[in-house]
């Protein structure tokens, strides 16, 4: 019995065992529980590891694919095309000297979201451009501050001296370019002719817009790489600027200035509004003064708009006595009349409601042809007009260029005002002979007197002498009137500056031939004629048996003690004929 062992009793000890078994499956089933979880755990983050290296090997090979997208961008943030202004021609009088012309200059500007603190760098430029004013100061700050800005101009055109100023200051994105100011070195001198081009280059009025594409030239470019502050680093391509042809004009520039003094100090004499001049050469048609009072002062337009047009020929008004000129020459040439033919003239004349009076009174007197231009007798115009009728006049008229342009080739250039011959009133026959009820511009009246100055034989006005290398052939003519009919007219209006009206405008050493003016303005509301505003004029040639030179001067509104063409404007062509003559070394 000593050999038996309690451990070994069967029944307890397989009931014991029974237990300590079912706890040992027990630890194995939990085991495989929490295996199979870590394993599911190691699962899911080899395969979002996986995923995640998809991904990186998709967007790997999509940069790859769009290498050539990622390098035009980058080649576009480093790079920038530089427009390169081409040189704008110049304008020059007929002896080449200059009236327009290009000087170099520089725009600055900048790329705001490059700067840190945009108000310091507004204050820093307004110093260093001397930008002064609280309204361009504050401007300059609101350009700079507009948010995510990638341009602002900080000054435009400006003195090559002051872009420096402001380069030296080093701020990121702040740059310049080169471009082109425009000046006028007679400070106003024949503004109204002239006109004037933008600050972007381009002409606007006058000569600068009607000849805008050959002054301009070609713009080049260059192709510049930069640094992210914006600094130039290299310039990749170039192409040269082609620079703009240069246009002569007929004008002198010492006829012109000249005109302009003694414009102004007529109106300023005679108390008058403004006033016009024409100088013109009627064997060739160069005009060599184009005046205009008042003027555009340093060629600043805007200032005065309704003194910015070249008003000797945009603009049109009644002749009033000058226009005699064209009724006694179409009588001649008709043969209606002779210079000595007679007629006897009342003070006054009355057809339906319409009454002439002469400017001075007189008695009944007969005159002959030559003494009524010689006096401007309006009753003894009107008396021929009759005689002639409404279809010789229009006859004459548009012989004479009136309704037309003048084929000067100025931008603007007015027709006139000719009234068809369905639209004639009654006393349309009574008006028309002595300048009134129709409106003409001072170039076309110039243009009508160069006629008979010429011998009869009507030249095309022109202002341009040569565009580039193309020198002007001439301008276009044609006869008007017989040469015997001009020497006769010449010979009559030598009388009415030697013995009548026109007296002042004589010169001594030389004959002059003239015609006075003094013309009613028309009231705004067509209800009749002024009888405070009128234009005063006078036109004058010589010398007169072989003029050299036609000027015209036209004296808007005067309020003086006399308003007449005689004592008003006279004067002035007289003054401004001695000038040219000796400017043009014109021989008594």
């Amino acid at each position: 019995m000593a050999t038996g062992v309690p451990g070994r009793r069967r029944p307890t000890g397989r009931r014991g065992g029974g237990l300590h078994a079912l706890s040992r499956v027990a630890a194995r089933g939990g085991g495989i529980a929490g295996g199979r979880g870590v394993d599911g755990r190691i699962r899911l983050l080899r395969f979002v590891f996986i995923a995640f290296l998809v991904l990186v090997g998709g967007k790997a090979v999509a940069l790859a694919s769009t290498s050539g997208d990622l390098t035009r961008i980058a080649h576009e943030q480093q790079t920038a095309v530089v427009v390169l202004p081409a040189r704008r021609g110049s304008i020059l009088d007929r002896n080449g000297r200059e009236l327009a012309v290009g000087k170099p200059a520089k725009t600055v500007f900048a790329t705001p979201y490059l700067l840190d603190d945009r108000k310091a760098a507004a204050r820093s430029l307004c110093g260093a451009l001397k930008i002064t004013g609280k309204r361009n100061r504050r401007a300059l700050e609101r350009a700079l501050a507009v948010p995510g800005s990638g341009f602002a101009y900080v000054a435009r055109v400006i003195d090559p001296g002051l872009a420096a100023a402001a380069l030296a200051l080093d701020l990121p994105g702040v740059g310049a370019y080169d471009e082109e100011e425009r000046s006028y070195p007679m400070k106003g001198s024949a503004a109204q002719v002239l006109g004037f081009a933008g600050v972007e280059g381009k002409g606007l009025a006058g000569v600068e817009m009607q000849y805008d594409k050959q002054l301009a030239g070609m713009a080049g470019s260059e192709v510049i790489v930069r640094d992210p502050a914006g600094h130039t680093l290299r310039t990749v391509r170039e192409t040269q600027p082609s620079s703009g042809q240069s246009v002569r004009l007929t004008l002198d520039e010492d006829i012109q200035y000249t005109a302009e003094d003694v414009l102004q100090r007529t109106v300023r004499s005679s108390s008058a509004t403004a006033a016009t001049a024409i100088v013109m050469d009627p064997r060739t048609g160069e005009i060599l003064a184009m005046a205009n009072v008042p003027k555009v002062k340093d060629n600043a337009f805007g200032r005065t708009p309704a003194f910015d047009r070249n008003r000797c020929i945009t603009d049109i008004y009644e002749p009033g006595s000058i226009f005699k000129l064209v009724t006694i020459s179409g009588a001649l040439a008709d043969g209606l009349v002779k210079p000595t033919t007679k007629f006897t003239l009342q003070p006054s004349l009355t057809l339906y409601d319409r009454t002439i009076n002469e400017s001075h009174e007189r008695g009944t007197v007969t005159y002959s042809v030559r003494e009524i231009l010689q006096w401007s007798s309006n009753v003894g115009a009107v008396t021929i007009g009759m005689e002639m009728g409404k279809k010789r006049l229009l006859k004459w008229m548009n012989a004479f260029g009136f309704a037309k342009t003048t084929g000067v080739g100025f931008p603007g250039e007015a027709a006139g005002i000719v009234p068809p011959a369905d639209q004639w009133s009654g006393t349309s026959i009574v008006n028309i002979p002595m300048g009134q009820g129709i409106a003409v511009t001072p170039m076309q009246m110039a243009a009508a007197f160069s006629t008979v100055a010429n011998n009869g034989v009507a030249v095309t006005p022109r202002l341009i002498a040569q565009v580039g290398d193309a020198v002007s052939d001439g301008a276009a003519r044609h006869r008007v009137i017989p040469a015997s009919v001009a020497r006769a007219v010449r010979s009559m209006l030598t009388t009415a500056v030697d013995e009548g009206t026109g007296y002042k405008a004589r010169i001594p050493g030389y004959r002059v031939a003239g015609k006075t003016g003094t013309a009613e303005k028309a009231l705004p509301d067509g209800s009749g004629y002024s009888k405070t505003d009128y234009v005063a004029s006078f036109i004058g040639m010589v010398p007169a048996d072989h003029p050299r030179l036609v000027v015209l001067v036209a004296v808007d509104s005067p309020h003086s003690s006399s308003i007449y063409g005689g004592d008003i404007a006279a004067p002035a062509v007289q003054k401004i004929m001695r000038f040219a003559l000796q400017q043009l070394e014109i021989a008594p």
